[in-house]
């Protein structure tokens, strides 16, 4: 059992308060997952021909200014590194793909959270509220932002396997559910050219629409196929750069709520988590409907 969140701003004077109520969300998910918590914010979108990247450091000692001082050296075009916590968004003119490689091959100590030219995301062990408190969430201002809230049920309390998940450029995934096929999937995706970190069934949910996504398939189209090759009971709710969806599997097991003002657009795994929104009472509510894609976009 999982909590998700997601909330769409669809003014520019609400892109300044996501934050301030995502937060209080997040919060009201604990009681679905009070193992972990993490949250993906699109938001400060670099410039055309840069790439920004979220890096986690999993060892407790990691030296960011001897990393940034030989990633300079490696990498002419870095114009900035941030931290926030034990995590950092990098921002550099280069190929994402080249980028990662190098991280990949010399600090293999640093999570690759994501990468894109919007997409931020943090994830940490503990309650929601630490979560959201280390990061700063309430202080967030963006378009659009995803969280989840873990119960660790299948495997360890760990942030590897902390929600949400990114295996493609400004994508990413968060998921309340299980996968039955995740395995075999993995496999092909992985012959495909997909990168996973993790066992975990929700980033090959991931991988499978990065690779759709690849192919040439629009979100939706993805999201259609998903319908078909994913085995298994979910709900899922996706983010992209320009805004984002979510999908209930066929039989819809897992609950999910959506409400809707001329203000923002919200879903939630329970209504009262929408609740703390301003004007929930007079928004349009509704359960979304099984095997039926919901998106929004800028």
């Amino acid at each position: 059992m999982c909590g998700i969140v997601g909330l769409f701003a669809k003014t520019p004077e609400f892109e300044t308060q996501l934050g301030y109520y995502l937060a209080p969300m997040l919060l009201e998910m604990t009681d679905r997952g009070p193992d972990s918590a993490g949250v993906a914010i699109y938001r400060n979108p670099v410039p055309e021909g840069q790439v920004k990247l979220t890096l986690l450091a999993t060892a407790p000692d990691f030296g960011w200014g001897d990393f940034e001082y030989g990633l300079r050296q490696a990498f002419n075009g870095v114009t900035g590194l941030w931290l926030n916590g034990n995590h950092a968004i990098l921002t550099a003119y280069a190929w994402s793909a080249e980028l990662i490689a190098w991280l990949r091959a010399n600090h293999p100590s640093l999570r690759i959270n994501s990468s894109g030219q919007v997409i931020e995301i943090y994830k940490q062990k503990g309650l929601p509220a630490e979560v959201a408190r280390n990061f700063g969430v309430g202080q967030f201002v963006g378009t659009h932002a995803l969280a989840h809230t873990r119960m660790a049920t299948e495997s360890a309390v760990t942030t590897e396997h902390s929600h949400p998940f990114s295996t493609g450029e400004d994508l990413c995934l968060v998921h309340n559910g299980s996968l039955s096929n995740h395995n075999r999937l993995r496999t092909q995706l992985m012959r495909r050219g997909i990168h996973f970190t993790t066992d975990n069934d929700s980033e090959v949910a991931a991988g499978y629409l990065t690779w759709r996504l690849r192919e040439g398939d629009s979100l939706e189209a993805a999201l259609e196929r998903a319908l078909v090759d994913l085995d298994g009971f979910y709900t899922f709710a996706i983010g992209t750069r320009d805004g984002f969806a979510v999908l209930r599997d066929p039989v819809a097991c897992k609950p999910a709520v959506i409400a809707e003002t001329d203000q923002w657009v919200a879903m939630a795994s329970e209504y009262r988590a929408l609740a703390v929104l301003p004007g929930a009472e007079q928004a349009d509510s509704w359960e979304p409907a099984p095997g039926r894609i919901y998106s929004w976009s800028h």
